[in-house]
């Protein structure tokens, strides 16, 4: 059997994969199914538009991630965000305004952009950024959440704009969650579920993988509680250590495989689901996707990141817009430098090697 998935494929050509999995995965909704055929037809034509791009000597990555915001209203063990100082407890300054959110989520559809992963911090904070993104029927915006805040006003903006797909982060069971999260998370986690489930919105699952929960999170009982819960797509993430202490929660080879072969079983059982793993999925793809070459990172400040994970930045999308930032001079040196195709032992491979990332920086 072949087990080769290729992510850019997956990711490219407006998301058709993704896209085509949601529809499968909505067609109990009709609401939701009447949505995703719409924005198929949009995604084609973004694909044309990048591969128009493409021909004329510009590459442009089929999606971004967009961190709306610093703050976050919990303190998860082993954050990234709070270890590189991204994210805090106090009110950020000089964070883009929703109308500067709403002029680079317009850019990137005029470029072809249709997939937009917005993060934070906790994203819900933001909830006038959200609005603006609501505004844009023709890109998907999967909202990677702790799932504390969802009210009756977030379901009803989601019920009306279905591009938006809140994703909820879990960590398996109730022990494993509220052990990460805090105490009580995993409960108001399930009643967040309960509450979109019944009000008939798309949403779904966000795991860290470590090599502590990795067999609980793939297995089947926990994928088919997540899809009786109402998730349609589960997004698997290899646990990113941030200290030394934590590094062997980081899979290595051999628990990689394992993730890859379960991956295989599971998408073949449950094929009306969407399931991604990263960096895994990257690897079939000749190398990591960050800094321009599947996708980028925006801060909340407005700075051009390779990755959330890589927190560097040379050019700001506030003054050079995001076309321009696409092309930022770290950028280029990463990928010349051929630091995505590297072999790494944490979850990214940019944060492995951010010594080499920020002497390029300060060269």
């Amino acid at each position: 059997m072949n087990q080769d998935f290729n992510i850019e494929r997956y990711l490219s050509g407006g998301v058709e994969k993704i896209v085509k999995n949601a529809l499968k995965a909505s067609l109990s909704n009709p609401r939701e199914s009447i949505f995703m055929g719409k924005y198929a037809l949009a995604s084609k034509k973004a694909s044309e538009k990048r591969r128009a791009a493409e021909e004329a000597g510009e590459h442009v990555p089929p999606f971004l991630i967009a961190s709306i915001t610093s703050s976050c209203n919990l303190h998860c063990a082993g954050c990234y965000s709070r270890a590189n100082h991204a994210c805090k407890d106090c009110t950020p300054v000089d964070q883009l305004t929703a109308e500067e959110w709403k002029q680079i989520f317009d850019e990137a559809s005029d470029m072809g952009i249709g997939f937009i992963l917005l993060a934070g911090g906790e994203p819900f904070i933001r909830r006038d950024v959200i609005e603006k993104a609501a505004q844009r029927q023709d890109i998907l915006f999967p909202i990677f959440t702790n799932g504390t805040m969802v009210d009756d006003t977030y379901l009803k903006l989601f019920d009306k704009n279905r591009n938006l797909v809140p994703i909820l982060s879990i960590e398996g069971g109730e022990e494993s969650t509220d052990q990460r999260r805090g105490q009580g998370v995993y409960e108001r986690l399930n009643a967040s579920m309960q509450r979109m489930k019944e009000a008939g919105v798309l949403f779904g699952a966000s795991v860290t993988v470590t090599t502590e929960n990795m067999k609980e999170v793939l297995s089947d009982e926990f994928v088919r509680s997540m899809y009786d819960k109402g998730a349609k797509a589960v997004i698997y993430v290899e646990f990113v250590p941030v200290t030394e202490e934590a590094k062997h929660l980081a899979p290595g080879d051999e628990e990689r495989e394992y993730i890859k072969s379960r991956l295989y079983e599971l998408r073949m059982k449950h094929e009306d689901m969407v399931l991604i793993s990263f960096p895994g999925d990257e690897k079939t793809s000749g190398g990591c996707l960050a800094a321009g070459r599947g996708f980028f990172h925006i801060n909340s400040h407005g700075g051009a990141e390779p990755c959330p994970f890589s927190p560097y930045s040379d050019v700001n999308v506030k003054t050079i817009g995001l076309r321009n930032a696409m092309n930022s001079p770290l950028f280029k040196a990463i990928q010349s430098e051929n630091l995505l195709m590297e072999e790494h032992a944490g979850g990214c491979v940019l944060f492995e090697r951010r010594e080499q990332v920020e002497a390029i920086i300060q060269a």
